[in-house]
């Protein structure tokens, strides 16, 4: 299936072997070199197994051509403007995006400063539910190269890259 900018989309986020995580519903915005594009905007509710709440800034997800990972960026309002997760690669299942979450989150907060979050929780999770060396593997590198390449502010963590999409979400 081939999508058209303005079609609904749904992510469905899991954790390793398949244990739900976040599901919410969007808008197909585009695609460029960096892959293809997808627009939240403010009031989107987001839910998982004992948690949900409702964005309060609009947002947009890069679906990257050959990564493993998904970055968000954030209009002005909240405390990050880029969250990007580390994941299996994503795929698309008809309008559905699939991606299994590893915990790994590289962060640019409200401030400007970057880190990567949940290394603990990563370190419990890939002994607990067994991840295989070549998923540790990927999601060490992945995290490793993204935050990088967030603090250096190169395409498409610069503002730059995310701001005409992020424009086109007001009108989703």
């Amino acid at each position: 299936m081939t999508l058209s900018p303005g079609d609904p989309v749904r992510c469905v986020m899991t954790k390793w072997g398949g244990r739900p995580h976040w599901e919410f519903a969007g808008t197909y915005l585009g695609g460029d070199e960096h892959g293809d594009w997808l627009g939240f905007p403010a009031g989107t509710p987001y839910a998982r197994p004992g948690a949900a709440f409702v964005a309060d800034v609009a947002s947009v997800t890069l679906v990257p051509r050959g990564g493993a990972s998904l970055p968000t960026f954030h209009a002005p309002g909240i405390w990050c403007s880029v969250y990007v997760d580390m994941t299996t690669e994503p795929v698309w299942d008809g309008a559905v995006l699939r991606a299994v979450d590893l915990d790994l989150d590289v962060i640019r907060g409200e401030t400007g400063r970057v880190w990567v979050d949940d290394e603990d929780e990563f370190a419990d999770h890939k002994v607990r539910y067994g991840y295989p060396p070549e998923v540790v593997a990927m999601a060490e590198r992945t995290a490793a190269e993204v935050h990088d390449a967030v603090l250096r502010g190169l395409p498409p963590y610069d503002a730059a890259t995310s701001a005409p999409w992020l424009a086109r979400v007001s009108g989703c």
